[in-house]
């Protein structure tokens, strides 16, 4: 998708072309709005990484602290 969409390439020309793979609509193309909100999150996750990788890490610490036992 990011590759495509670099060359020029419309969301609306590549939406045909994508499959969802898992979970209830299988097999099913995804709407516009979840591609554009699909491309949205990439590009908060390439302007923060530093925020991406503490909120993993609060969340394993988190997982971490449920998973120990009492």
């Amino acid at each position: 998708m990011l590759r495509r969409r670099a060359i020029g390439e419309t969301v609306e020309q590549i939406q045909p072309d994508l499959i969802i793979p898992t979970g209830r609509r299988k097999g099913c193309g995804p709407s516009l709005s979840s591609i554009y909100r699909a491309l949205s999150e990439h590009d908060k996750r390439q302007a923060y990484p530093e925020a991406v990788q503490a909120a993993h890490a609060d969340f394993a610490a988190l997982h971490q602290r449920d998973r120990s036992p009492k």
